[in-house]
C-alpha cells in the first residue's frame, strides 16, 4: 500500500480523525471539539495519507520537548492494519527533529505491544513508581 505521512495542526483531517477515534475503546464518542482541542495543545500531531490523499492514521505527541514525551491516540484504519503503518508513524514522531532532546518517551497500550516493541518500547520498569488519577471523560451533549 502506497502512503505518506506529514505532520501538522493543518494537515490533518479532523473529521477523519474523528470518525476513526470515535471507534476506539479509549476514546468512544469522542466529538471534533476534543479531538481538535487536544490537537492544538499537543507538541506534534502526525498523520499518514493513501494515495487518494484519504487521512488512514493518526498520532499525537505531547511533550516538553526535552525530557518528556507522551504518545497517544494512536490509530490505524481498520482495513489498513497490519501492513506496518502504524510502526511506521511512530518511527517517524521518534525520528522527529524538534523531539531529539527527549530522552523519556511514554505510551499506554492495551493490544499493540508488539508494535511498540519493533520500534524499541519496552513494558517499564518502574510500574511501582507511577500514579495517576483517572477520572471519566467528560462528553459533549
Amino acid at each position: 500500500m502506497e502512503y505518506s505521512i506529514e505532520d501538522g495542526f493543518n494537515s490533518m483531517d479532523f473529521r477523519r480523525v474523528t470518525e476513526m477515534l470515535t471507534t476506539a475503546f479509549w476514546s468512544p464518542g469522542i466529538q471534533i471539539d476534543e479531538v481538535i482541542h487536544g490537537a492544538t495543545h499537543s507538541a506534534l500531531v502526525a498523520g499518514v495519507f493513501d494515495s487518494q490523499h484519504r487521512q488512514i492514521g493518526y498520532a499525537r505527541v505531547i511533550s516538553d520537548m526535552t525530557r518528556f514525551a507522551y504518545i497517544l491516540d494512536v490509530i490505524v484504519d481498520e482495513g489498513c492494519r497490519k501492513q506496518g503503518i502504524g510502526q511506521a508513524m511512530i518511527k517517524y514522531l521518534l525520528e522527529k527533529p524538534e523531539l531529539k532532546a527527549v530522552y523519556q518517551w511514554l505510551l499506554i497500550t492495551k493490544d499493540a505491544h508488539e508494535v511498540y516493541k519493533k520500534v524499541g518500547f519496552k513494558v517499564t520498569e518502574r510500574a511501582n513508581d507511577w500514579m495517576d488519577i483517572r477520572k471519566p471523560r467528560k462528553t459533549s451533549a
